[in-house]
């Protein structure tokens, strides 16, 4: 079934955690960022975010300098360097400084922590805070309750390089979500209206339906309508991920967004706001962003497990230093800061968001529309395709696929489908219709026929020359006494509905017309079985016309004359035999079976695109495209899987070091490179995810 989608009430997200989902405003549970509206007009959430990432590079900036005085002013930087800069009131200083530093720079990781313990949601802002907390509070004690080396340096350059990896981390991030702010760009922000004899220049948002808009060539089409003057070729590459130019003319319909090519075009809008294609294209995206793949939930959960293990082991870290390896307070603190830190599961929680964003914006961009991330989770694993054989193999209307003609007969084809469509041109029948396309398409001069008369069920008849020409199926031949054994003399090669011409009561020849495959089918299959998926056809035709079609294309399955209710049942028998099936067709008739299947694939939704019963909607009837859409569905894996590694391998490897595993080879991880690592590994995360949008789906 199509429907479209009620206008959604505002949702917030971070613009750092895109899986974070809340319906009111507040802060993020995972790194207490400010959540933005998800359905906010894109260049206002686009500045937010900016201007959160500001606010980052502007605290690095200002702490920085200090944090270098910090630095020069410490006991250990100054043997390291080799110089002497000991006045009265140092330790005092170190303490302003440090604590302006802890203050003003380690506020965005408070608010974080805050905002995780509210919830009690243990995270990466927690440890952070924790950490710094610890070392600053032990610093403070070494400075005025009891002698002894301070942290400052540590912490102030902990804080420092926290600040610039969140600054790099939330710049590579917005990076991944900047795809529905390009789809908003498609839009243009004026249009040329037509009121009465005058042309006026207006915001496109002010636009309403039955407003009549001038498109010049060159120009993007504004909104969704249909055209009422002129003709053109239209880009819609952008939209559908369909790279051959459409021609329009008039009624024909148009999508905003679209490129009007050479040819001016008057517009009657039909489609506005929430109604118009790319709105719709728009909305599936967010939601698409908004669901979690199954691998997300074990993310999820790992990510809050390894938070309860950076507290445990930073714990037994200090214990193991102090009291069983004695190194003393300052060592012991220090590698327990360096335990929480390193372990912060910041690239665990965006190991899978930040692949999911660029997946389904990747998709859209070529015509493959993703409702469910589950849903393409699954495609990869499929090994079964089944689909509807009219309007998705086929292209669902009548055309001529042979022409027939008796033996030793001087009538040639041409003047068959020539006098066959002079009949038929009176008709309305989607038969009549596909003989004179095929005629037109073939430049054939069809003449008028005079007295027509048409045969309900059968055929209808015509004059022309003097001659009477007839057209029509077996049983009119019947009743013209025409002999079964003469009809048998044109047989057919193709499998189709056949009409005859009578000429002057003389069987003269024959049209044959089928439903045509659709020119991309057999490639479709033929790619889906190099991938090792076998297919199946479900159609209600007759077993004939569905194992021609199924010859043709080598599909596995044929299930002919099949009604809807019973594609289901047959849908049923593939899972039954251990199958994991997807199912294509368009999404009304197939609703059932779409729902049955593993995946549902609901093909050429056009501007429809918000079908119900399906988990991914093609944009275009092209079944090459459900190998994109499998194609896709791997390539996402892929990234994934790499991401899921590299963020626990990277935890496995860098707590067991941070706990001083490796100091007796005189291997020893400081706080603030353990900070370097950490956003290190979240930035590796972003930046392999970003890789995606370099993929060209093709086949």
């Amino acid at each position: 079934m199509i429907k479209y989608y009620p206008k959604p009430a505002t949702l917030y997200t971070c613009p750092m955690d895109p899986d974070v989902i809340k319906d009111k405003p507040g802060r993020c549970p995972k790194c207490g960022m400010d959540l933005v509206p998800l359905v906010k007009k894109e260049h206002e959430e686009h500045k937010h975010h900016a201007s959160m990432e500001e606010d980052f590079r502007r605290r690095f900036f200002i702490t920085l300098p200090l944090v270098l005085l910090v630095m020069l002013l410490s006991d250990n930087i100054q043997r390291w360097l080799g110089i002497s800069l000991d006045f009265a009131g140092r330790e005092v200083t170190l303490f302003l400084l440090g604590t302006f530093i802890f203050a003003f720079g380690g506020l965005p990781f408070f608010k974080g922590a805050r905002a995780e313990l509210s919830i009690r949601n243990f995270g990466m802002m927690t440890l952070v805070a924790l950490a710094i907390t610890v070392g600053y509070t032990f610093s403070v004690a070494a400075t005025f309750l009891f002698p002894g080396e301070s942290l400052y340096w540590e912490i102030s350059t902990l804080i420092s390089v926290f600040l610039v990896g969140h600054w790099l981390e939330m710049r590579a991030v917005r990076q991944t979500t900047s795809a529905l702010g390009e789809l908003a760009k498609l839009i243009p922000a004026t249009t040329h209206k037509i009121v009465g004899q005058n042309i006026e220049d207006i915001p496109t948002d002010q636009i309403v339906k039955g407003d009549k808009v001038l498109v010049r060539p060159g120009e993007k089409i504004p909104v969704d309508g249909v055209v009422i003057v002129g003709q053109s070729s239209v880009n819609e590459s952008m939209i559908t991920g369909e790279s051959r130019p459409q021609e329009v003319r008039k009624n024909s319909k148009v999508i905003g967004g679209s490129i009007n090519n050479e040819g001016s075009l008057t517009v009657e809008v039909t489609k506005t706001g929430s109604e118009t294609a790319i709105a719709q294209i728009m909305d599936l995206i967010r939601r698409a962003q908004e669901s979690k793949p199954k691998v997300q939930e074990l993310a999820d959960r790992a990510a809050n497990i390894l938070t309860l293990v950076a507290i445990f082991v930073g714990s037994a870290t200090f214990l193991y230093w102090f009291l069983v390896s004695p190194q003393g307070v300052i060592f012991a603190t220090t590698l327990a800061v360096t335990v929480v830190v390193v372990a912060c599961p910041h690239a665990l929680g965006l190991a899978i968001p930040t692949v999911t964003t660029i997946t389904s914006t990747l998709g859209a961009k070529n015509g493959i529309l993703i409702k469910d991330m589950k849903g393409l989770e699954i495609a990869r694993k499929i090994d079964y395709v089944v689909f509807d054989k009219t309007g998705t193999l086929t292209y669902g209307e009548f055309g001529v696929s042979e022409i027939l003609k008796p033996k030793n007969s001087k009538i040639t084809q041409e003047e068959i489908l020539r006098l066959t469509a002079a009949v038929e041109l009176h008709s309305q029948h989607s038969i009549a219709q596909g003989i004179v396309k095929e005629a037109k398409a073939g430049k054939i001069k069809i003449p008028q026929v005079l007295n027509f008369k048409s045969f309900p069920g059968r055929g209808a008849r015509g004059k022309l020359q003097n001659k009477e020409i007839i057209v029509g199926n077996s049983k009119l031949l019947e009743e013209m006494a025409i002999g079964e054994q003469e009809i048998n003399l044109l047989v057919p090669k193709i499998v189709g509905t056949i009409v005859y011409l009578v000429i002057d009561k003389k069987l003269s020849g024959a049209v044959v017309l089928s439903d045509l495959i659709r020119d991309e089918s057999k490639e479709a299959i033929k790619r889906l079985h190099e991938m090792g998926i076998k297919t199946a056809m479900l159609t209600g035709d007759r077993l004939d016309v569905a194992q021609a079609v199924g010859n043709a294309l080598n599909i596995d399955s044929v299930f002919a004359q099949v009604l809807p209710k019973e594609k289901v049942s047959r849908v049923k028998e593939l899972q039954n035999k251990g199958h994991v099936v997807a199912m294509v067709g368009d999404g009304v008739n197939d609703a059932p079976s779409l729902t049955q299947a593993h995946l549902g694939i609901a093909i050429g939704a056009g501007t429809d695109v918000a079908v119900e019963s399906a988990q991914i909607v093609l944009m275009r009837n092209n079944p090459l495209d459900v190998v994109k859409a499998i194609a896709l569905s791997r390539k996402t894996n892929e990234k994934m899987t790499q991401n899921l590694a590299w963020a626990t391998g990277y935890n496995l490897i860098a707590i067991p070091i941070a706990a001083g595993i490796l100091y007796s080879f005189g291997i020893l991880l400081r706080p603030e490179w353990a900070a370097l690592l950490m956003s290190a590994s979240s930035i590796i995360v972003v930046i392999n995810a970003l890789t995606l949008r370099r993929v060209v789906l093709t086949v």
